[in-house]
């Protein structure tokens, strides 16, 4: 092997080991997955900071944000601006709930389906409603996700299939706890396509619908 081809193979290495963890667990990301600095202390979320946003409603904006593109070797479809808070509960959902739900299915899991992050807006869209979490940075909406054979799972197609919904439903009780408020398709019409994912703070424990 020549030294050029030496030094591009190294050069390779690196790049495939920065995105792992101490256990190697990341190996197997996309090279999509591993673009991106190491965000909130963690090695398994990958992205870059995200400029300050300041709302342009009573509630909203958000500080010390970043934008994810990446957990835990898992790309996202398009990156999440949230809090460091949120990313990590995401990370420890992805880790602990979605990854051993789906185990080799497919190949294992690609690429989570997001379909919201920061937004300043009231809950549901509602006029006149109070400020959703989104409009913080602290919340995040997962629609599905890809699988490394190209096979998609839906929160909307497969929520009451034999084979994807008790995978879906126990993916749903995972969240419950990591995350502050657990919202989908047996909450309200609103998510009925999606889990609302939120780190809202509750007296009474976690909101899980």
């Amino acid at each position: 092997m020549t030294r050029a081809a030496l030094a591009a193979a190294a050069a390779a290495m690196v790049l495939i080991l920065s995105g792992c963890g101490s256990d190697g667990a990341e190996k197997t990301g996309s090279a999509r997955a591993l673009q991106g600095q190491r965000l909130c202390g963690s090695t398994g979320i990958l992205g870059e900071l995200a400029p300050q946003i300041e709302g342009r409603a009573a509630g909203c904006g958000l500080q010390d944000g970043v934008r994810v593109m990446s957990v835990s070797g898992i790309t996202l479809s398009t990156p999440a601006v949230v809090d460091c808070t949120t990313a990590k509960a995401l990370k420890s959902w992805v880790d602990t709930g979605l990854r051993p739900a789906v185990g080799r299915r497919g190949g294992g899991v690609a690429e989570l389906k997001v379909f919201a992050s920061y937004t300043c807006r009231p809950r549901n869209g509602i006029a006149g409603a109070k400020v959703s979490e989104h409009g913080r940075g602290k919340a995040i909406d997962i629609g599905g996700f890809e699988l490394r054979d190209g096979s998609e799972i839906t929160v909307l197609e497969g929520w009451n299939a034999r084979r994807e919904g008790p995978m879906l439903k126990s993916l749903h009780e995972a969240a419950c706890g990591i995350f502050g408020t657990v919202l989908g398709p047996k909450s309200d019409r609103f998510h009925a396509n999606h889990f609302h994912l939120d780190t809202a703070s509750y007296r009474s424990g976690p909101y899980c619908r």
